[in-house]
């Protein structure tokens, strides 16, 4: 098994490089399109061998952190709505206390690693077709950084969030920011399925609850990013006790992939002001499904006690990222040479 060859280099200068370069990528995906990897870093530890409660638990934790660091920025912009977030708090909470408990008895009864594994096959295979067909469209493939910076007042209702508006008027009702009148049912119906994905899964579960809040609240994009990221700060720090009282977070691990993700996520905000992100968001779409198939291999290979496959499977998910990351940087030097091209032929 993949597991005996990583025990035999458990706390390793090599295991420690592997988080810190894969904190590095996932940051680098998160900072240039608002979603990035982290998704990828539960199905990556189910595959290097560790229990199912581990590697979610792990995975919510490294959630956790990157959100407090990204929820800084959003504060300062003004774009969080605290009175949604503390509503999508109480729910989430609740979602992920029944997907924890959903985890644990899949544990007890030894199919919780290929429950989650056939979860996130499903999970990354139709959000990297919806990705890619957004992307080859001219659509946005992830968050749109300058739509995330604009003003408020600049953004329409959705028709379909003003048609659950319009149906569901189920009391009480509350005012949001940007004039959004919802009932308390949307929201907390919204919180509870997304905290229920965070809970069995060990993501933040942005990519999901994101744009619910904009197609099912109606929620202005800015709001939404911002209060999204404050709402994962409670729900991955939740989700990391509940986790943590079960020996489920492993300090081990999360750290270096912190240490990673926050030198990334600099790396990649910094690239959205040089990159014109449409053309490497066919390649992110790509990257998730190829993490699908990737996830659906090493499962295999652990049904069938083919150590290769596990392998092989790994090194598809990391590999995924790790080029997608690179399509950044390199895009980045050259939008940046070409910038430099043209300040120098202009003073010339």
């Amino acid at each position: 098994m993949l597991d005996s060859s990583l025990a035999a280099i458990g706390g390793s200068p090599e295991l420690l490089a592997l988080f810190v370069g894969f904190g590095l990528v996932v940051g680098i995906l998160f900072g240039f399109f608002g979603m990035g990897g982290s998704f990828l870093v539960t199905p990556a530890l189910l595959m290097m061998g560790y229990p199912a409660r581990v590697a979610v638990g792990s995975g919510m934790a490294f959630v956790f952190g990157t959100a407090v660091i990204a929820t800084l920025k959003h504060h300062d912009l003004g774009q969080v709505d605290y009175k949604l977030g503390a509503i999508m708090i109480a729910g989430t909470t609740l979602g992920i206390e029944v997907g924890r408990a959903s985890v644990f008895y899949l544990e007890s009864i030894g199919l919780a690693g290929g429950v989650i594994s056939v979860a996130y096959v499903v999970l990354l295979g139709g959000i990297g077709l919806l990705v890619t067909k957004e992307a080859l469209k001219g659509g946005g493939g992830g968050i749109d950084h300058d739509a995330a910076d604009a003003d408020i007042s600049d953004y329409e209702v959705p028709d379909i969030a003003k048609r659950i508006q319009q149906t569901v008027r189920i009391p009480p009702m509350v005012t949001l920011r940007g004039d959004v009148r919802v009932s308390l049912w949307v929201i907390t119906t919204v919180a509870f399925l997304t905290g229920l994905l965070s809970g069995f899964l060990g993501v933040g579960g942005g990519f999901i609850r994101m744009p619910a809040m904009i197609y099912a609240i109606g929620v202005p994009v800015p709001v939404a990013v911002g209060t999204d990221l404050f709402e994962i700060v409670f729900s991955g720090g939740i989700g990391s006790y509940l986790y943590g009282q079960g020996g489920g977070v492993d300090l081990s691990i999360v750290a270096p992939l912190l240490f990673g993700s926050a030198l990334g996520a600099r790396i990649g905000s910094a690239a959205t002001a040089v990159v014109d992100a449409d053309g490497i968001k066919i390649y992110f779409g790509g990257m998730l499904l190829v993490g699908s198939i990737a996830v659906g291999i090493g499962e295999v290979g652990t049904y069938i006690g083919s150590e290769l496959l596990e392998m092989a499977g790994l090194i598809m998910v990391i590999g995924a990222a790790v080029i997608v990351a690179a399509a950044i940087l390199y895009t980045s030097v050259l939008s940046l040479r070409a910038k430099h091209s043209r300040h120098a032929s202009a003073a010339e």
